[in-house]
């Protein structure tokens, strides 16, 4: 592998590589902190160089791992001694900005608040957003087909993207930065990038949509007295807000309690006693009238016995210590450590019977140690799902998962909603899909990465 490292320095330059404890000093999961251990990182800061080092590769028959912001959970960015990580760290430009087509071009390694940014001060928004988005990156996004909190206006990061371009396993470049939201000529090849977890081929460039600037935004966590209550809330503010509504957040009480009155990290800006809780918001054009019209939907709300409290925002401060109790995952780390994370999604009718069967079965499994928490999008049909048993063996991790999993498919449900299958849950993917669709999925990483270099055993494995 020497010979080829220096045939890479000589593509990337020195700056371009990281050896030894530059490589085992960054972690590659964000729960646990685990360090890398790849053989080494290369850092190519242009589309060109990235094809050199992967032709290189390719003749070498030396499997890519693909580092982004290093944000996902399902053991994606995982590398062996014998594999080398390529970071797009470096590729972090955004490169175009069109205020007449509503579009961005951007490198992958950009992060997705810097994108935030940059569309916010042309008047504009880029509309995904993730509680990561300051660490996260656009290239990271596409591979896993990121949701977060507004899915339920805006679509996944699938629905963002116009045009991409991506260096497949032998560094041919597919270079497709299409700028129309309309474009039928033929197979829409981006879709075979998004959601593959860089398996398939590198992202490197991408063309994203840009939504109208909503200055208007309205804030507000109620207490829910029952998990119907909160399914017709949710039809009744859908109904009531039209077009408005950004986010739906539900926190079973297991979430908000820990949050706030078990951990004392964040003000009970309600109180704890509530089976759920919601945070909703809504993005419009006037802050007077919206803010009047949010406030009389939210008294209907409770009028009709759909809420029991609530707490509005009215300052961007105040949103954000509500968004707070949402989005302190390190509140979970340090609460429920060792913590076992999950992303499932299933038909919102089931989600109270999945939640309440999980909490039974670990309980009975694990009477004193067992502790679950529950919240997540439920306008979307995605829940998030955080269990501690107080033990982190291989063993109590494969029991976990093993329930945690298994009752999704009598409901239909799927094993990831929104972090992708990585390592983690690949042993589970035919719970979600069928022997037909994995052996499509095996077809197709064949046909793109004949060799099987590009994160090998990821998604799906070819053995």
């Amino acid at each position: 592998m020497d010979k080829l490292l220096n045939d890479l320095v000589a593509i990337v330059g020195p700056e371009g590589m990281l050896l030894g404890n530059d490589v085992s000093q960054r972690s590659v999961d964000w729960f646990t902190g685990a360090p890398c251990r790849a053989k080494a990182i290369v850092r190519p800061r242009t589309t060109e160089q990235l094809s050199k080092v992967m032709a290189l590769c390719y003749q070498a028959d030396q499997p890519v791992v693909t580092h982004g912001g290093m944000t996902g959970v399902v053991h994606g960015g995982e590398a062996s001694p014998d594999e080398l990580v390529v970071s797009l760290e470096l590729m972090n430009r955004i490169e175009e900005i069109d205020s007449v087509g509503f579009t961005i071009q951007v490198q992958a390694g950009v992060t997705l608040q810097h994108v935030q940014e940059a569309a916010g001060e042309i008047d504009m928004q880029f509309p995904l957003d993730l509680g990561a988005r300051g660490s996260c990156t656009i290239g990271g996004n596409i591979a896993t087909n990121a949701g977060g909190i507004r899915v339920i206006r805006y679509g996944m990061m699938r629905e963002q993207v116009l045009g991409l371009e991506a260096v497949l396993s032998d560094g041919t470049v597919v270079s497709s930065l299409n700028k129309m939201l309309k474009n039928n000529a033929g197979y829409d090849l981006k879709q075979l990038f998004i959601g593959s977890e860089g398996t398939l081929g590198i992202v490197t460039r991408a063309v994203l949509r840009l939504q109208p600037y909503m200055p208007s935004e309205q804030t507000a966590l109620v207490a829910v007295p029952s998990f119907d209550a909160l399914t017709r809330l949710l039809g009744f503010v859908s109904r009531e807000l039209a077009n408005s509504l950004s986010a739906f957040e539900a926190l079973w009480n297991n979430h908000y309690r820990l949050m706030t009155t078990e951990s004392g990290k964040h003000t009970p800006l309600l109180a704890d006693d509530s089976p759920f809780y919601a945070i909703i918001e809504t993005l419009g054009l006037d802050e007077e009238r919206d803010a009047e019209d949010f406030s009389l939907i939210l008294e209907k709300a409770l009028e009709a016995g759909l809420i029991t409290d609530a707490v509005l925002a009215s300052s961007r401060a105040q949103r954000q210590v509500i968004w707070a109790i949402r989005e302190d995952i390190e509140v979970l780390v340090k609460e429920l450590k060792p913590m076992f994370s999950y992303d499932v999604s299933l038909p919102i009718p089931h989600m109270q019977a999945y939640a309440e069967q999980l909490e039974q079965n670990l309980k009975a499994q694990w009477p004193q140690a067992a502790k679950i928490v529950v919240f997540g999008h439920l306008g979307d049909g995605n829940l998030h799902i955080m269990i501690t048993v107080r033990d982190e063996s291989p063993e109590s991790r494969r029991q976990v998962e093993q329930l945690v999993y298994h009752p999704l498919k009598a409901y239909g449900g799927s094993i990831s909603a929104e972090h992708g299958i990585g390592l983690e849950k690949r042993d589970y993917l035919s719970i979600t899909r069928s022997s037909e669709e994995i052996a499509l999925m095996k077809r197709m990483k064949t046909a793109l990465d004949p060799k099987g270099l590009l994160n090998p055993g990821k998604v799906v494995a070819l053995d």
